[in-house]
């Protein structure tokens, strides 16, 4: 939706941080895990001791060259790191090592959906550097306390171009970066533990006008809720400061989630306060062509192009196809059980239905999953051969199977005796003894009560145990009560 202002323009520049998902961190073998216990994960290269060396971690080159490739952007032949100095309790060496003058990935654009169309949002580079600790503020203490094992993470910073111009395309990009960055494998994308994480540079400017207006930065945002919250704060608060003929601050905001507000934390610094300078201690990395050509065979489907084959090769709705291909491993699952089931959509059903719902309950993968495609496969056969009712095989055999994974969905319908009656003379006799049971709902749904026949369903099924076959039952109830 468009922000509401009716003299203004809205323009957004988002600054994604997305931690990578190697062993080791950037520029040390310190392990790069998430939740261990304060300050075990560092070493003097972390630490920036002196007479120590750091050295590049090779996958996390490879991994920001992977989302530079899925972001459409040029990568560089020659790469280089640099200084970014600043001081801060949560930065042991004083500096930043990241990229300024030479980053690894440049320009670059990813396409999302605004409205009711699809609106190109530029990249200006991606680069690569590594991650501050964190300052944490515990009331049982006093002062702050440090915690050094984020520092020397590896990051990719995702910089867009000022070009986002609504709430929705912001959040759009975001989940089509995480998205990505899943499918790939190059990060966990979880927002809440810091793995993902946003600036936002937001503007006015007078409706017509092509030149920027003054930008405020809104640091750290964990959700891609706030993120749109933190936008739609600011559109009203600035436009009302214009309206005012006041002028708006260039600084550094925070977002707080109780109050959906921004308030302010600092004035912005310029890019020279920062005294970026070539690291000494690197020397600049060369991507040849042999390399790259080795990254780019790896490289898998991506989301986007999973998106359209679902949709017009297996004529799945978007909402559907948008959450098969939010990983490879939902995406190589239906594939898989689409090449020998032709039900598309039950399908999809199953894996956005059950199969999910169970995965997130016991919080597992696709990989840990048991049942095969294969035997998903047998499974939507039963229900569309009408030989189980979707209720009985989602719950009583999908579970069944999970807990013995060497029977076949035949095997454990037969097992657990849940085969549908198809009979329609036994069946006959069970909707007589219901309706006969129940002459006055029968009479009140012959004056026009016709939502009563889920009641009668329910009753057959029930005195059936759930062996009556729904589409035949409702039929023969039909014929009878229009006698």
């Amino acid at each position: 939706m468009k922000e509401k202002s009716s003299k203004y323009e809205l323009v957004v520049g988002l600054e994604v941080h997305v931690q990578l998902a190697t062993e080791s961190k950037l520029f040390a073998s310190d392990k790069n895990s998430f939740g261990d216990a304060p300050n075990t994960n560092v070493s003097p290269i972390t630490l920036a001791h002196p007479g120590t060396l750091p050295k590049p971690n090779k996958k996390a080159i490879e991994y920001a060259i992977k989302m530079g490739l899925a972001c459409n952007c040029e990568i560089a032949k020659v790469t280089s790191f640099d200084r970014k100095n600043y001081f801060y309790p949560d930065l042991p060496k004083g500096y930043q090592t990241t990229q300024d003058n030479q980053p690894i990935c440049i320009g670059g654009y990813l396409d999302v959906k605004s409205g009711e169309s699809m609106r190109r949002i530029d990249f200006n580079r991606i680069h690569v550097e590594e991650d501050a600790g964190k300052s944490m503020h515990d009331a049982a203490h006093q002062g702050t306390l440090l915690d050094y094992n984020r520092a020397g993470t590896p990051l990719i910073e995702m910089v867009t171009e000022p070009v986002i111009s609504t709430a929705e395309e912001a959040g759009n990009l975001i989940t089509e970066i995480r998205r990505i960055v899943r499918f790939l494998g190059v990060g966990d994308g979880n927002m809440e533990e810091g793995s993902l994480r946003c600036d936002a540079n937001i503007s006015l400017r007078p409706k017509g006008t092509q030149t920027l207006g003054q930008k405020v930065e809104i640091k750290n945002m964990n959700s891609i809720r706030n993120v749109q919250r933190a936008i739609q704060h600011e559109v009203t608060r600035q436009s009302h400061l214009l309206d005012q003929g006041k002028t708006i601050k260039q600084e550094t905001r925070g977002f707080d989630d109780a109050t959906g507000k921004t308030t302010s934390q600092r004035s912005k610094e310029e890019a020279n306060d920062y005294r970026y300078f070539p690291c000494p201690d690197l020397l600049p990395i060369k991507i040849s062509d042999s390399y790259l050509t080795e990254i780019k065979a790896m490289m898998p489907k991506l989301p986007a192009e999973i998106v359209k084959e679902l949709q017009e090769k297996f004529n799945l709705t978007e909402y559907d196809a948008d959450i098969i291909a939010e990983s490879e491993d939902r995406a190589d699952y239906f594939f898989h059980t689409a090449k020998i089931c032709s039900h598309y959509k039950k399908i999809a059903n199953w894996m956005i239905g059950p199969i999910q719902n169970y995965l997130a309950e016991h919080n597992q993968s696709l990989a840990q999953f048991s049942i095969t495609p294969e035997k998903l496969h047998d499974l939507i056969d039963l229900v569309e051969s009408g030989k189980l009712n979707y209720s009985t095989a989602s719950t009583k055999v999908f579970l069944d199977m999970i807990a013995n994974p060497d029977k076949s969905a035949s095997e454990t319908a037969k097992d657990l005796a849940l085969f549908q009656d198809n009979d329609e003379s036994g069946l006959q006799k069970i909707v007589d003894e219901v309706l006969e049971g129940m002459p006055d709902k029968v009479a009140a749904f012959k004056k026009g009560k016709k939502g009563l026949m889920g009641l009668f369903v329910g009753e057959v099924m029930k005195k059936s145990r759930g062996k009556a076959n729904p589409q035949i039952t409702t039929k023969l109830l039909n014929e009878t009560l229009s006698k």
